[in-house]
């Protein structure tokens, strides 16, 4: 069997996106939904990327879980871990700053429930990476049980893991220090971990990118993928090689799922069978590649809307489909 598509779990959600731009959620007045949620964005990113992406997560019996199953059809995700929930889809509501930044507010529902027993027993058969994008992955309840499980699951068939921790203030402001604490054992276990320069400082305490990818390495993580805004995103790998791979120049106008479709782009250029893990330059060639496409996606407005395929990347880059 080919272990060719790459897995990923977590929320589900509906985002509803502030319009009025630069006053925040307490006075903004207009709001867009659209469908979000990190790794339902990775799995987007995956297949738009020329990749086969499969979705682990729950959403509510109610119309917005039917909106998200609907988003996710053109993309032909493999949902065959997608699960219903009497308890109402988890909710985010984002704000988006003058510079294209963002804050969010969450109302938590059925992603939180989602439980081993809720995947198929096969689940893990044809899948060669699994992602974790970690926003409400690590906080108490089902979902973090199912975490965890599938961790080990794909621990022992030797699976690549791949880790987000994706922090939100929103989710964890009253206690930051848990968060960093339940993150601490993924490092151990983790192949690559994908993580903003402010993400890096916060869990390592360390001032600089070199400093806090080494502590990340000596915990056990191979690669470390630091997304450096506009600058590109510095590579780092366990045997000390390590630059920033630059990125392209775009006016962003909404940043809100950039950093997902950059990992889902760079998941499925580590799984061509022309891309080997441990040959750095492999890998830097893949995060130029995702760089692109987590830029373009920068220049649209939403998240799964917003996140370009393979032709546009590749057309933007000079090369053949």
């Amino acid at each position: 069997m080919n272990h060719n598509k790459i897995a990923c779990i977590g929320e589900m959600l509906i985002d509803f996106v502030c319009t009025d731009i630069g006053i925040g959620l307490k006075n903004g007045e207009k709001f867009l939904k659209k469908a979000g949620g990190a790794p339902a964005n990775v799995a987007i990113a995956i297949n738009r990327s020329g990749g086969q992406a499969k979705l682990a997560t729950k959403v509510g019996l109610d119309p917005f879980g039917d909106f998200l199953m609907e988003a996710l059809r053109p993309d032909n995700i493999d949902m065959s871990g997608l699960a219903r929930s009497v308890t109402p889809t988890t909710l985010a509501f984002v704000a988006l700053q003058s510079d294209g930044e963002r804050d969010f507010t969450f109302c938590r529902g059925a992603d939180a429930e989602l439980a081993w027993q809720d995947l198929p027993n096969d689940f893990l058969d044809d899948v060669g990476i699994v992602h974790f994008g970690a926003a409400t992955g690590l906080l108490d309840g089902e979902l973090y049980s199912t975490y965890q499980r599938l961790l080990q699951e794909a621990r022992q068939r030797n699976i690549i893991i791949s880790f987000d921790p994706n922090y939100r203030d929103g989710l964890w402001g009253d206690k930051p220090q848990e968060f960093i604490t339940r993150c601490k054992p993924w490092f151990h276990q983790t192949d690559i971990v994908k993580v903003s320069e402010e993400e890096l400082a916060f869990l390592t305490g360390e001032e600089t990118n070199e400093k806090g990818c080494e502590q990340l390495h000596q915990a056990g993580v191979s690669y470390v993928t630091v997304t450096c805004g506009h600058r590109g995103t510095w590579l780092s790998h366990r045997s000390g090689r390590q630059q920033l791979v630059p990125s392209i120049a775009i006016d962003s106008i909404d940043s809100t799922g950039a950093g997902d479709a950059f990992i889902g782009a760079l998941l499925q250029q580590m799984a061509k069978p022309d891309c080997q893990f441990d040959n750095y330059d492999h890998m830097q060639r893949a995060v130029l590649w995702a760089n692109v496409c987590g830029a373009l996606t920068c220049t649209r407005f939403g998240a799964i809307d917003a996140i370009p395929d393979a032709h546009e990347v590749n057309s933007y880059l000079g090369l053949q489909a």
